[in-house]
């Protein structure tokens, strides 16, 4: 029994090896909230502005636009996180829960997985890049940034994970409801 937890572990067994870290940085990353009564539904202002001159993502003009930021950034690593689970395991219904209602009205889960099955047929060298950029501050090209929408919220950033040999660029969008971020655009490219 030592001898195939040891092989498992340390072996050549590099699927296994690749889930079990990058599970790991998905625990360490989504944190645990074991425990605890976080509503992140009432974190948002009551304003009904949204062209405040802010600093902060969620155009609110209190002082805690640093936290409304760290959200936004929270959520595009968890995004991040979902999508390497995704790539990893192959499936892809975790990740299709979070997708907006216009999303799953242009894509099925299936054609998710199909946009995405080269990073399914390459995962022994994308997984290890992706893990990296599960645990790395994203370097930001665009946002993260709101607009109003037909009265909704609309969450928008792109950027890179500089990870080596190749980088990981993302672009994604997501509009609040019911005081969660559905996802409307997922784009990840390896390159």
């Amino acid at each position: 029994m030592k001898d195939l937890a040891y092989r498992l572990f340390f072996g050549r067994e590099n699927l296994l090896s690749g889930g079990a870290a990058l599970s790991i940085v998905l625990l360490m990353v989504l944190g645990c909230t074991c425990g605890k009564n976080f509503d992140f539904g009432n974190s948002s202002s009551s304003s009904n502005s949204s062209t405040s001159k802010s600093n902060s993502v969620f155009g609110g003009d209190s002082d805690d636009n640093d936290a409304d930021d760290t959200l936004a950034k929270a959520t595009v690593k968890a995004t991040t996180a979902e999508f390497a689970n995704a790539i990893s395991t192959g499936d892809f219904s975790s990740l299709y829960n979070e997708c907006s209602t216009e999303f799953r009205s242009q894509y099925s889960e299936d054609q998710l997985k199909s946009e995405f099955s080269a990073f399914i047929t390459q995962k022994k060298n994308v997984l290890p890049i992706l893990a990296k950029a599960v645990s790395m501050e994203p370097e930001y090209t665009e946002g993260p940034s709101t607009r109003s929408e037909s009265n909704e919220t609309v969450l928008t950033t792109a950027g890179k994970y500089a990870t080596k040999p190749l980088p990981v660029t993302f672009h994604y969008e997501y509009v609040k409801r019911d005081g969660k971020w559905w996802i409307l655009r997922l784009e990840v490219y390896v390159k």
